[in-house]
């Protein structure tokens, strides 16, 4: 398990900051707490935050993956089972929740779980009890539950995906958190941070920062896969940096990208692909040129609603806001 000083959140930007707030102000309470955002924002380090900074914090902080296993799994994970309750059950063993006793249960992708384990979870937040698995005995547990997800809760609730009598009470208040477009001022400040570790880890004397070009692709970019994807990117350009003594110039966003890729277009040249300007043009600004043209044909296309352009894009909703807003084109679209 890690430590509260390993819990490392990052960024001086007002958004963040008032998350933290938030956090401080809900932690000291022995109430649930739904944290919500997309991937890779940080959810688990804010559930560690809330657990360490509340008078649990000297007993466990215990995580699950509620998408990691398959129902059946996930059921005698969180609430163990008895010896014999099925085939391969040669012995009791105690769930994530009786691990939990008296300190914070932590339940990432909760959106995932299905209606028979959300009812054994409501039953633990309303009486404080639970049985094993294959078992008759009512097990009393004294848990602060904390839950994650990147969807939207309350519209999955509408449709009858969520139980919505559970929503109730893990919905005590609800922390939302910001991914890392919305949060520009900290972009750079967590990329200096991850690539000072990463050169330490290589045995590195001294991280020389960051090129003009590659501050501006790093701060360009729209971070669809937010914090944990900058670390990827970031520790990758610090590796792939061949002279140590000059600062970062290569980002590299996407890894996979190569002529030889498995499924990529023919590189034979078509006549569309094959033509050029017959004379120097601006890579940059024909490229954001292309893509404002291609945003424009699909809003109208869609009607302007967002939800649907983002749709027909292959991106979420926030991908999409984030390239509208790039390139000044949220006047007159819809929700």
């Amino acid at each position: 398990m890690r430590k509260p000083q390993d819990q490392q959140l990052i960024g001086e930007s007002p958004a963040f900051l008032e998350v933290l707030e938030h956090v401080s102000r809900v932690a000291p309470l022995n109430r649930p707490v739904l944290v919500i955002g997309e991937r890779g924002t940080g959810k688990e380090l804010i559930a560690a935050r809330i657990h360490y900074l509340s008078g649990r914090w000297d007993h466990p902080f215990i995580k699950m993956n509620c998408a990691a296993l398959a129902e059946s799994l996930l059921e005698t994970e969180l609430f163990g089972h008895e010896a014999g309750s099925f085939t391969g059950a040669t012995k009791r063993r105690l769930g994530r929740f009786e691990l939990a006793d008296k300190g914070s249960l932590f339940l990432d992708e909760l959106s995932s779980t299905s209606s028979g384990v959300q009812e054994k979870i409501l039953r633990v937040i309303e009486y404080g009890e639970f049985e094993r698995v294959g078992g008759g005995e009512s097990i009393r547990t004294n848990v602060r539950i904390i839950g994650a997800t990147n969807e939207d809760l309350p519209a999955l609730a509408e449709q009858g995906k969520f139980r919505a009598d559970l929503l109730d009470r893990l919905a005590f208040d609800v922390i939302t958190v910001p991914p890392l477009r919305e949060r520009p001022d900290d972009i750079m400040t967590l990329a200096e941070h991850f690539a000072v570790k990463m050169t330490g880890e290589l045995g590195m004397d001294i991280f020389n920062g960051f090129t003009e070009q590659a501050h501006d692709a790093l701060m360009n970019y729209a971070w669809p896969g937010n914090v944990r994807e900058l670390k990827n990117v970031v520790e990758r350009a610090v590796y792939r940096c061949q002279d140590g003594d000059q600062p970062i110039s290569e980002i590299i966003f996407d890894p996979f990208e190569s002529p030889w890729r498995p499924g990529a277009e023919s590189t034979t040249k078509t006549p569309e692909s094959a033509t050029l300007p017959d004379k120097p043009y601006d890579l940059k600004q024909s490229i954001q040129d292309e893509e404002i043209r291609r945003l424009k044909d699909a809003l109208e296309q869609c009607r302007f609603n967002q939800k649907k352009t983002a749709e027909f894009l292959g991106m979420t909703y926030h991908q999409l806001r984030g390239y509208l807003r790039k390139y000044d084109l949220t006047e007159s679209v819809s929700q």
